[in-house]
């Protein structure tokens, strides 16, 4: 007779995944609450203290450390001198193990956990098992994911188990430990926020496969931190065709952009930059401004909104082809008219929690980079007016919006904004004074009475000099050029006010 232990935190399909191994001949071994919950199912199990001869201890700590578990898991069945050595120490072979882990993940991502708390859910005789069976995979199954239970089933009913089907479960545990030890390490760090450790990892839970990358060649998947991230990662899909990878990245640069505000915002995003921005009363009105800065660019690109979308906001967004739009969330009385553009992808997004994930990831050749993401906004008693004139009260609100949108902006990275709305963005030049040409075309009329932000310094006046001859009357950058002397000569040639940050917001 055959013999699986079972030892699961989840206990999802576990009642019929061993009521289908008792069918099977397997003679079932079970911990703790694993036990309670298949003979309430009115089946057949022995505890695993019948394998250790050692009853739990220490709160429920020990329960399978124990060479009557771990030497039945282990033994290589292709070895004698492994078999003769479970024979003399009267010891059971093991052939599956059904185990998943203590919610360590859940527990820790509830606001405000305790530590001890947090520890207690740190399994140890799990991983043991799961890593141990992995590793002998030959001869041992084991299963980790509920989902797998009837695959599994049907493949021992049918005799198809095979050693690539062996090694897929095999690699599949070890990828649960290991996503379980990098929340584990991810909590331990989180009280020193300081540096970065020697090594580091990442845990993904697969969101959905994705039919392609950015191009169709490319095979492509979504990953979300933890259970309920919020953000991208937590986003609901209401309608619309099936979500791709360059939906979901431009849907992220279109919802940074947006949760950004407090005011009521509305942005317009294309290949990652923005085609159109605009805070005002309500996001209806906001909408329609950010529409207006490029009617042009705005055809099939992604909305995102700061507010929950209504009815009015919704009418027009149908009026264009749009990919995707995304909101905190989406009343009832718009989700009928944005039905209307059946393909239209519309997400429901709550903001991110700021988790123990909280990086901003960037793959190269042979690595990946990794550094907090950019979350400086716009800090007026910061700033430092270097012009004769200062800015108005006015000018000072807009230079506060264009500031905030303009590090959203791929480099080199100029914003006009007017009247609460960008009306000239300039993006991802390699020339600073191009992004400014750029941005005061797309301006064109609307650059009088407007104001700049530069993402980083003019490194010489004639960037600066292009703003000023299409009527921008203030300027925010952050200064630090060697010829910044110049460069405020220049404005103030020109009569206009400019203010430093000295703080730059590169986006490459």
């Amino acid at each position: 007779m055959k013999s699986a232990i079972l030892s699961v935190s989840d206990k999802t399909g576990l009642a019929a995944f061993a009521r289908g191994l008792q069918r099977l001949g397997y003679e079932l071994f079970a911990t703790g609450s694993t036990l309670k919950a298949i003979q309430d199912a009115a089946l057949d199990a022995r505890p695993v203290t019948e394998l250790t001869g050692f009853p739990e201890m220490m709160d429920g700590r020990i329960k399978t450390l124990h060479p009557g578990v771990h030497a039945g898991i282990l033994a290589r069945r292709d070895r004698p001198e492994h078999m003769e050595s479970l024979q003399r120490h009267g010891l059971q072979e093991i052939d599956l193990v059904c185990c998943n882990l203590y919610p360590f993940v859940e527990t820790v991502t509830r606001p405000e956990v305790a530590f001890d708390e947090a520890i207690e859910q740190i399994d140890i005789g799990g991983p043991a098992m799961i890593r141990a069976a992995a590793k002998n995979h030959e001869s041992v199954l084991v299963v980790v994911r509920p989902e797998r239970y009837s695959e599994l089933l049907g493949a021992l009913n049918e005799g198809t188990v095979d050693p690539p089907m062996r090694r897929r479960l095999a690699a599949e545990a070890f990828a649960h430990t290991s996503a379980y030890d990098s929340w584990i390490a991810a909590y331990m760090r989180s009280s020193d926020p300081d540096g970065f450790p020697p090594e580091i990892s990442f845990a993904g839970l697969l969101t959905q496969p994705l039919k392609y990358g950015e191009n169709e060649h490319q095979k492509a998947a979504f990953y979300r931190f933890g259970p309920n991230p919020g953000g991208l990662g937590g986003a609901v899909q209401l309608q619309g065709k099936e979500l791709g990878f360059n939906n979901i990245q431009d849907a992220s640069a279109a919802y940074q952009l947006v949760m950004d505000y407090e005011r009521p915002a509305a942005a317009i995003v294309k290949h990652m930059n923005p085609c159109g921005l605009a805070v005002a009363v309500d996001i209806a009105t906001a909408y329609r401004l950010a529409y207006e800065c490029d009617k042009v660019s705005a055809f099939g690109g992604i909305v995102s909104v700061n507010r929950p979308l209504d009815r009015s906001t919704a009418e027009q967004i149908v009026q264009i082809v749009t990919h995707v739009v995304i909101a905190p969330e989406v009343l009832d009385e718009a989700k009928d008219v944005l039905a209307r553009r059946k393909t239209m992808i519309v997400l429901a997004a709550q903001p991110p929690r700021t988790g123990l994930f909280d990086f901003d990831l960037r793959s190269v050749p042979g690595g990946f980079l990794v550094q907090e993401w950019d979350r400086t906004g716009f800090d007026r008693a910061s700033c430092v007016v270097v012009t004769r004139r200062a800015p108005t009260e006015a000018e000072w609100e807009q230079l506060g919006f264009a500031w905030t949108a303009v590090k959203h902006v791929k480099s080199n990275a100029i914003v006009l904004f007017k009247e609460g709305a960008a009306v000239g963005v300039g993006a991802g030049q390699m020339s600073r004074v191009e992004a400014v040409q750029i941005a005061v075309r797309r301006a064109g009329d609307r650059a009088h009475g407007s104001v700049m932000a530069s993402d980083a310094f003019f490194p010489f006046p004639d960037g600066l000099e292009e703003g000023v001859h299409a009527g921008v009357t203030a300027v925010i950058q952050p200064g630090g050029s060697l010829k910044d002397a110049d460069v405020v000569a220049a404005a103030d040639a020109a009569g206009i006010a400019m203010v430093v940050t000295g703080q730059r917001h590169f986006k490459h």
